[in-house]
């Protein structure tokens, strides 16, 4: 067991150092097509970016808050199924009930988190919309 951690360790840190100099090979070949581009696809006036009349980081804050609402709401609710599903669970100790808790837990919590997501992007969408009118 102890050959392939040190095999592991080796290529995880070999892996990280190829990755580290292809981002800057990449960044670089990037900077000499931005530079070979044409003036006119430039024009700051034709460019449109999306979002900049709000600040990005109240998004992330909304996207953060709501996923975790909704992890949070997730883990209350597979507790609440688990409470009334599984009794077997609070009283014994038993592999087959563990395994569905576990699993209504994870899917309680994956559904809660999209959720959440999905509730900040409608947010999101809905605030764009307002600005621009």
């Amino acid at each position: 067991m102890d050959e392939l951690m040190i095999v592991a360790n080796v290529a995880i840190i070999f892996g990280v150092m190829y990755k580290l100099f292809e981002l800057y090979a990449k960044r670089k070949e990037r900077i000499m097509l931005i530079e070979k581009l044409p003036s006119e696809l430039l024009d700051k006036e034709k460019v449109k970016y999306p979002n900049s009349s709000s600040p990005s980081g109240f998004f992330s804050a909304l996207r953060m808050g709501c996923l975790f609402l909704g992890i949070g709401l997730g883990l209350i609710a597979g507790y609440c199924i688990v409470y009334n599903t599984q009794p077997a669970y609070f009283s014994n100790y038993d592999h087959h009930v563990n395994e569905t808790v576990s699993l209504i837990y994870g899917a309680s919590v994956l559904i809660g988190g999209g959720i959440g997501l999905i509730v900040a992007f409608l947010v999101e969408l809905k605030l764009n919309k307002k600005n621009e009118e």
